[in-house]
């Protein structure tokens, strides 16, 4: 059902000379700039109660009046899924996403996606973008996302996404050793043979990732990765970019029994994972009622503990038999 919205404000005189659209912008800021721009065209928001131009200038003084609906956006179908919700409020819902769910429909995924989920357990949220999700953890990663509850939480949530003040942070088991932090500042994009896969490419987005060992194994390091940016797959293309692909990662790195020396036992335990060695531990930003900084976190899953378990188990090994 279309939930209707109606604002009625003056604009201040500071604003003469400026575009409508771009006084609608900071006027009514939990709009995004498309949208007021759509609403305009469509005579929804109106100056001094007149149709106009996204890129009419203003003389400051003029009224505009906003009476649109928001209607469905798509027709995705609410399923009665379990979510791991860490936080809720009003504009806000904060996940603890598992492991083998899909984060939206797509090819060869129609249903049994978060989204179909978050329709059932919000169904307001069939008014946003995609049902308020801004982000996305590939099907296999695990760890906190954030979910936009409101049209203002959304206009919000992908600003801090463009300029970079959302905090990501991750932690993953990568293959070989490293020894010391770094910086992969190096562009993404589409692989240029392989087109499911994305690469590091000249011309691609750019994309930094800071990383840091936590814990150093025999064959393997335990790293914690932050992000600058979001690129798809940015993680485990920047470490295979590096030499040290994700532990158990099917498109970017080696199959288990591949990676030369380690035990039969680790062996086990990368099958008995099945998926890349990845998990979003924290996420850091400003919350979009009152603009105060706020830190979730999702615990390490059992699975990857487990891995890490079996890690130090070897590692223990070869250094005993270490001369």
């Amino acid at each position: 059902m279309p939930q209707r919205i109606e604002h009625r404000l003056q604009v201040p005189r500071d604003h003469a000379g400026d575009r409508l659209d771009q006084a609608a912008g900071e006027l009514l800021p939990d709009y995004s700039r498309a949208r007021l721009q759509k609403w305009i065209r469509d005579g929804a928001l109106t100056l001094d109660g007149r149709p106009a131009k996204p890129s009419q200038r203003l003389a400051g003084g003029e009224t505009l009046l906003l009476d649109a609906e928001l209607e469905a956006e798509g027709e995705v179908e609410a399923e009665d899924l379990p979510l791991n919700i860490l936080f809720e409020d009003e504009d806000l819902l904060v996940l603890n996403k598992p492991a083998e769910f899909v984060v939206h429909p797509a090819a060869g995924h129609h249903s049994g996606t978060l989204q179909n989920a978050l329709l059932h357990h919000r169904p307001s949220l069939e008014h946003l973008p995609r049902a308020g999700i801004v982000h996305r953890l590939d099907k296999d990663t695990t760890g906190v996302m954030v979910v936009a509850g409101s049209l203002r939480a959304h206009t919000a949530l992908v600003a801090q996404l463009q300029d970079r003040s959302m905090s990501r942070v991750y932690e993953c088991v990568a293959e070989g050793g490293i020894q010391r932090p770094g910086t992969v500042d190096a562009p993404i994009g589409r692989h240029p043979s392989h087109r499911i896969r994305m690469a590091v490419v000249p011309g691609g987005k750019p994309a930094v990732s800071h990383y840091r060992p936590l814990e150093a194994f025999a064959h393997f390091t335990h790293l914690e990765v932050a992000l600058e940016s979001g690129r798809t797959h940015q993680i485990r293309v920047h470490l295979q970019h590096l030499g040290h692909p994700l532990a158990a990662d099917p498109l970017y790195g080696r199959a288990p029994h591949r990676v030369q020396g380690i035990t039969p036992g680790v062996v086990e335990a990368l099958e008995r994972l099945g998926r890349q060695a990845l998990h979003a531990r924290m996420l850091r930003l400003r919350h979009p009622a009152d603009g105060e900084e706020r830190r979730f976190e999702a615990p390490i899953p059992e699975d990857l503990l487990a891995l890490l378990a079996v890690l130090r188990e070897e590692d223990a090994v070869v250094r005993e038999g270490a001369p």
